[in-house]
């Protein structure tokens, strides 16, 4: 049976959890055969008081776990192939090869390792490799993030599927049953790492450096063009929401597209003992978890609010074209850093970047290249603490919070970066946050520019069955190809893609 509700204090073990549990059912704690948590979170509503919250499964009798069933397919004339190699793309290919279908999955990046090295040589030298970086590469995006896995997906099963699959390749157990789950940076490189290579223990094959510059159907196939000519008549597009010149190729290729709606902003940077202050009361206790977020506000210039909230985390250099500072943030999994950061960020759409599919893109690197002259180049980022922005006035970022970017910062006006519009919102939306969480915001907190790629700003539209509207052997899949938002949402986009596949060729 399933019991909800069940409050314990701060620092309560999982034997006294059982304990109580068990004499909620009514059961004896001796026969107990099956006791599983199935959902923990924090009551932080009574400062002082804080509790943590649980639901439990408890029963005598073992109850097994379902488990997402994926038919034999078996080998077929043509193998699969998987595009992109990051949440949509490695869950795809798993559930692919799982159904004995050996995918071949084409990465125009370097495996975790190698991909690693490239980051840190753009982060301590501002050395960029342009297929090897925070965007590109096994993982995708997510693996230099905080490896957030809270969605608002109601399909249980397949987010039951996922994050027990990540579970089986290394990540901590606890991301089944947290309320808002994450894997951290450092855990989420291993666990790629260890999902690729069970996708090869299946028969998938995993191609890096294969960047694919042609989709072409011919003689009822699809001709795919990377490091060589491949053959398919089963495509997974799961190409990130970075890859600009994969957009350029597919609408010059005749796919159905079109422009979206998406948001850009800059990256909030505040000391984590206060967070943890203003939202639990007391600072950085080490029974709780470094507190997080989520804030939004409507203003007169625009919807504003926070994204991809990194407690005890570090603003990262995520750039992937020469002349371009894009940030966004990244955690460890002990979120043990001094400092919290947030994206703040103003939703755009046409009326901000103008008709035609490929205008947001033209939108967001217009922002990135006056991002990376405000820094002086080397792709230092322009920073600002708010209290400046709020007025107007370049200032200076010294004597307090200490900026986690590298390679650097420079101190610059971000209302010269940002277009009118989203420097006024985020004015507006700053002044109101702080008053919505009394502490929230400090004039010394330091803002870091610029964030544009929360999201895809383009769709590649498909059909209720996910295969292209234009080009039936193609299967738009994930963030980039505008159906998810995150980790887990593009990986569930990701199963259901393949699982469609399957279907398909039963």
């Amino acid at each position: 049976m399933e019991l909800h509700g069940i409050s314990l204090p701060l620092g309560a073990t999982t034997e006294e959890l059982k304990r109580i549990a068990a004499k909620k059912a009514h059961l004896e704690l001796s026969k107990v055969r099956t006791f599983r948590i199935l959902k923990e979170s924090v009551d932080a509503r009574k400062r002082g008081e804080i509790r943590k919250v649980y639901s439990v499964e408890i029963d005598e009798k073992i109850v097994e776990k379902k488990s997402l069933e994926v038919p034999c397919v078996g080998e077929r004339a043509y193998r699969p192939v998987v595009v992109g190699f990051g949440p949509a793309g490695m869950l795809s290919a798993y559930v692919l090869a799982r159904a004995g279908m050996k995918p071949i999955v084409l990465e125009r990046g370097l495996p975790i390792e190698r991909r690693a090295e490239k980051v840190s040589a753009l982060w301590e030298r501002g050395v960029l490799d342009e297929n090897a970086n925070a965007e590109y590469g096994e993982g995708g995006a997510g693996a230099f993030s905080d490896g957030k896995l809270n969605s608002g997906i109601k399909d249980k099963e397949l987010v039951s599927f996922v994050l027990s699959t990540f579970v089986e390749c290394g990540a901590p157990e606890e991301i089944l049953y947290q309320n808002k789950p994450h894997v951290g940076t450092d855990r989420l490189r291993k666990m790629v790492r260890t999902l690729r290579e069970k996708v090869v223990a299946l028969g998938g094959e995993v191609v890096f450096s294969a960047q694919v510059t042609d989709i072409e159907p011919r003689n009822g196939v699809l001709r795919v063009t990377a490091d060589k000519e491949y053959l398919t008549d089963a495509l997974v597009l799961a190409i990130g929401h970075s890859a600009r010149d994969t957009y350029r190729m597919l609408l010059d290729r005749g796919f159905s597209m079109e422009s979206k709606p998406f948001a850009v902003g800059v990256r909030l940077e505040q000391p984590q003992e206060e967070i943890d202050f203003a939202m639990y009361g007391v600072r950085r206790d080490p029974l709780l978890p470094a507190a997080d977020y989520k804030v939004v506000e409507h203003t007169k210039a625009g919807g504003v609010y926070s994204f991809c909230m990194c407690p005890g985390g570090y603003v990262v250099c995520a750039s992937s074209e020469q002349g371009g500072v894009l940030t966004n943030g990244m955690s460890y999994h002990a979120r043990d850093g001094k400092n919290a950061n947030a994206a703040l960020l103003v939703g755009v759409d046409q009326t901000d970047f103008g008709e035609g599919v490929l205008a947001g893109v033209e939108y967001q690197r217009e922002i990135e290249r006056a991002a990376f002259r405000a820094g002086g180049g080397e792709f230092r980022a322009p920073c600002q603490r708010v209290g400046d922005f709020l007025r107007g006035r370049v200032g200076s970022i010294d004597g307090g919070v200490e900026p986690t970017y590298k390679p650097g910062v420079t101190a610059t006006d971000l209302g010269a970066v940002l277009p009118e519009r989203i420097g006024a919102a985020l004015k507006l939306g700053i002044t109101a946050f702080d008053k919505k969480i009394h502490g929230f915001i400090r004039e010394n907190d330091l803002l870091t520019g610029a964030e544009t790629r929360s999201s895809s700003p383009v769709r590649v539209l498909r059909g209720e069955n996910y295969r292209s509207l234009s080009h039936p052997m193609v299967y738009p899949c994930g963030e980039g190809c505008g159906y998810a938002g995150g980790i887990m949402s593009a990986a569930v986009d990701g199963v259901r893609v393949a699982l469609a596949i399957i279907g398909d060729n039963r």
